[in-house]
C-alpha cells in the first residue's frame, strides 16, 4: 500500500505518518518544510516538497498513491493559527482534483468535531477555522471519491487507548481523541470500506 500524507508534519500527520510506517506501507511525505521532518523518519519515507495551493505540486504527489490522507492544519502560532483563511479548504479541492484525476479514490480527511455543533455553539475563537473547515467537508461531499470525513474532538497528546468510532455521526460521542488514536484512524480507514461516505465520530472511552 503507497499512500501519501497531506499535513504530514503537524501533530496528527506525524501520527499518520507512524501508523502507516507500523503498517508496513510506503508512505510519501507531502510537506512545505522537508526541514520539519523528524530525524527518525527521514530514512523511512518519501519526502515530497510542495505546497498545496499548487495544483501541479499536488498532483506529481499523488501520481501512482493507493490512497490519500489530509491532515491539514494552521499551525501551532497563536493567535495567526487561529485567523481566518481559505488554505484548507483550497488544498483540499487540489488534492480532490487530483486523486479524480489519478484515478486515486480512498481518502480520510481530518476536519472538526465543531462542525457538529449549532454555528452559534461554536467558541468564538474557533468561528474562522471552522468555516474553512465547513468548506472542505463541502468538497468532500461532493467528491465521487472513497472519502471518510473524521470529526475528532480535542486532539490531546495522550498515549494511545481503547476508543470509539461512529459512523453517520450529528453530534461528538466524546471529548478527546489521543493524537495517535486519529492518526492510526486516518491510516486504517483507507481500506475500510465500511467507512466510506461515512462521517466519523470518534473519541477515546
Amino acid at each position: 500500500m503507497k499512500i501519501v500524507i497531506f499535513g504530514s508534519t503537524g501533530m496528527t500527520g506525524l501520527c499518520a505518518v507512524a501508523a502507516a510506517l507500523k503498517k508496513g506501507y510506503s508512505v510519501r511525505a507531502f510537506v512545505r518544510d522537508p526541514k520539519k521532518i523528524p530525524d527518525e523518519y527521514k530514512d523511512k519515507v518519501e519526502i515530497f516538497p510542495g505546497n498545496v495551493l499548487e495544483p501541479d505540486s499536488v498532483a506529481d504527489a499523488v501520481e501512482g498513491m493507493d490512497g490519500v490522507v489530509i491532515a491539514l492544519g494552521t499551525g501551532h502560532d497563536m493567535p495567526a493559527s487561529l485567523a481566518a483563511t481559505s488554505d484548507m479548504s483550497e488544498g483540499t479541492k487540489n488534492i480532490l482534483d487530483s486523486m479524480r484525476a489519478k484515478n486515486v479514490k480512498p481518502v480520510s480527511v481530518c476536519l472538526s468535531a465543531f462542525l457538529l455543533f449549532e454555528p452559534e455553539k461554536v467558541p468564538k475563537i474557533f468561528v474562522e477555522l471552522t468555516k474553512d473547515h465547513k468548506r472542505m467537508w463541502d468538497a468532500v461531499k461532493e467528491s465521487p471519491l472513497d472519502w471518510v470525513a473524521v470529526f475528532p474532538p480535542r486532539i490531546d497528546d495522550t498515549p494511545s487507548s481503547e476508543y470509539t468510532v461512529v459512523t453517520d455521526c450529528t453530534e461528538s460521542p466524546g471529548r478527546i481523541i489521543s493524537k495517535w488514536d486519529l492518526g492510526s484512524f486516518l491510516v486504517d480507514s483507507l481500506t475500510e470500506p465500511k467507512y466510506y461516505k461515512k462521517d466519523i465520530g470518534i473519541c477515546n472511552k
